[in-house]
């Protein structure tokens, strides 16, 4: 039951994503990321205070890194969110796995005598012919670029994926994570906006109606709980169901697409998205059982241990 936090963190992701787009049409990406992190530094503040939580680390280094690549990775997302439709981009986001699934391939190939794990590069080939079927409507719509972004943002997921794995087998707890990048977003937000300026004046656009109000509240809302909730999953559920569990993050975000923002998918897109779905999964699939049996799973998951 434990694993169903995954569940729930997906449809959180998902109507982030909705009120992402919504909002971009508004605020620039440094705006909402700003919000993300004003908001979930405001209610995580709060909700350690209550109970009675500490933010004092002993890995002050590891969540240094994990908010740096965190964040571009949520800034390239965002920015991905706003251009692409939003099944496309969260499609492209979900290839963390397979960035995984190679980098568990290099380690393996190195420290095993050059053995070659064909199921895994099945999976990851079949990965890349879902993205070339998901990128034929890019290229017809000058969307390439954007898309380019998506996939970067999920490289950088990928990154961040594996220490926030890390930190909860270390022993920190889901909050204290979350805050610190949350933290990072704030100050990633206020620079971004200031860069973007250049040498001209700052703008920051006003949150001056209920619905802009509940808009950039949504964001941070939806976000900060999906993140705890993806945190304790990994932290306490199974790994192989949580892994999974979290593609149902495309299912919701394609319905919000369709139903929302009316996104309409040709075939190609269709089948891409399914193929990186079905690879996705194959490679979490393989990732995990691949892991030694009987021993501490921070000496044998290469996830865990080597990053």
């Amino acid at each position: 039951m434990q694993s169903l936090w995954m569940l729930f963190a997906s449809f959180m992701f998902a109507a982030m994503g909705v009120c992402v787009k919504l909002a971009s049409e508004i605020y620039t990406t440094s705006e909402i990321v700003l919000c993300r992190g004003v908001i979930g530094v405001t209610v995580l503040f709060c909700m350690i205070r209550i109970q009675g939580g500490s933010l004092k680390t002993g890995m002050p280094l590891a969540h240094l890194w994990r908010g740096f690549i965190g964040v571009i990775s949520l800034w390239l997302w965002f920015y991905a969110i706003a251009k692409l439709p939003l099944a496309t981009a969260m499609t492209l986001n979900y290839m963390a796995p397979i960035w995984i699934a190679v980098w568990l391939f290099m380690h393996g190939w190195w420290h095993a005598k050059n053995r070659i794990e064909w199921p895994l590069i099945l999976a990851v080939f079949m990965s890349f012919v879902g993205v070339t079927l998901l990128l034929q409507p890019a290229f017809n719509s000058h969307l390439f670029g954007p898309t380019l972004v998506a996939l970067g943002s999920s490289v950088l997921s990928a990154m961040a994926y594996m220490q926030v794995r890390k930190l909860g087998l270390a022993g920190e707890p889901e909050y204290r994570v979350v805050f610190y990048f949350s933290i990072g977003n704030l100050i990633a937000g206020v620079a971004g906006n200031i860069l973007e300026a250049g040498s001209g004046p700052v703008v920051w656009h006003a949150v001056d109606t209920w619905q802009k109000f509940f808009l950039m509240l949504g964001i941070g809302l939806f976000a900060t709980a999906a993140q705890m909730a993806m945190t304790r999953a990994y932290r306490v559920g199974k790994t192989l169901v949580v892994a999974n569990l979290q593609y149902t993050g495309i299912v919701f975000s394609s319905f919000w697409g369709v139903m929302v923002f009316n996104d309409s998918f040709d075939w190609h897109s269709w089948l891409g998205i399914g193929i990186i779905l079905a690879s996705g999964i194959a490679a979490t699939f393989y990732n995990t059982r691949s892991t030694e049996r009987g021993k501490a799973i921070a000496t044998t998951d290469p996830i865990a241990s080597e990053v």
